[in-house]
């Protein structure tokens, strides 16, 4: 298992700066290939959405203008992508080596600028499932929010692991790991996505509140050279299992958490249960999810 491409989403707003720089980090840690995505509202959808209903249509100078502002973040974003792919020194390169190349190319960092106009959560969803590994940023004013549009649709539509980065990049990223396990499809898939991130890891902490067969994993990550231990986290009555596995993964100094994201319905209100709702909605850390 290997990471060769990632997808950063830049909107051009508040958490775009950290998120990218994270991203151009994992560029060169995995030395893979990193498209930056930026999606510009279609002002046809705009219009529609706002002559639905009893809304009052929008008006030509408030669409030109919504349009002028969307110019504005496309040029945001663009200016901070490039400006941490030349601190970070990656090549600019839109396409793979071409075949009977040197196979080295393969192996060396690079990445690219992709911009498309669509509704941004459905456009960044669809895309990502070309990738590896999805990484969206999340600024300040979401938390405490117990979702997102991007997080949800991320998690739904793109079928990839999902890197949910704070708004500052942190120093550190998969020194010492918390790994959920609940022996679930959910983290089960968690897991296959972070088995690059646990193989570099210098600790990794399976937590788990019950009996959940945390002992078994540990043992089957010794196939991967990866070094793990089991941690049963106790129950306490009226805390919630999302905010028990951040205060263990707290404990534990961990400065990533892997977890898988649970869903019983198709509606928003029901998509982010139990833990996954909790950790979210509250976690400085960074978050590598799986649905």
């Amino acid at each position: 298992m290997d990471i060769r491409t990632m997808l950063v989403a830049v909107s051009g707003g508040a958490a775009s700066s950290g998120v990218v720089e994270l991203a151009c980090r994992l560029a060169r840690r995995f030395d893979g290939h990193l498209e930056a995505l930026h999606a510009r509202p279609d002002p046809r959808e705009m219009v529609a959405a706002a002559a639905d209903g009893f809304a009052t249509p929008l008006s030509g100078d408030i669409i030109e203008q919504a349009m002028r502002d969307a110019g504005d973040m496309a040029t945001a974003a663009r200016r901070i992508f490039d400006a941490a792919a030349a601190r970070h020194a990656l090549p600019l390169r839109a396409a793979p080596p071409l075949p009977g190349t040197d196979p080295a190319l393969l192996r060396q960092a690079s990445a690219c600028w992709r911009e498309e106009t669509g509704y941004g959560a459905t456009t960044v969803a669809n895309r990502a499932r070309l990738f590896d590994l999805l990484i969206l940023g999340r600024s300040g004013r979401v938390v405490d929010q117990p979702y997102s549009d991007a997080i949800e649709e991320a998690l739904l539509a793109s079928g990839r692991p999902v890197l949910i980065a704070p708004a500052e990049p942190p120093k550190l990223l998969g020194e010492t790991i918390a790994l959920a396990w609940n022996d679930s499809p959910e983290a089960a898939r968690a897991l296959a996505g972070a088995i690059p991130f646990l193989r570099a890891a210098q600790s990794v902490h399976v937590l788990s509140i019950g009996e959940t067969g945390a002992a078994e994993l540990v043992r089957h990550l010794g196939w991967y050279g990866v070094r793990a231990t089991a941690d049963a986290v106790d129950r306490v009555e009226h805390v919630g299992p999302g905010e028990l596995l951040l205060a263990a993964a707290r404990d534990r100094g961990a400065d990533l958490l892997v977890m898988g994201g649970y869903g019983h319905a198709p509606w928003r209100e029901l998509l982010f249960g139990g833990a996954t709702r909790q950790v979210v909605a509250t976690s400085l850390l960074p978050l590598l999810l799986s649905h």
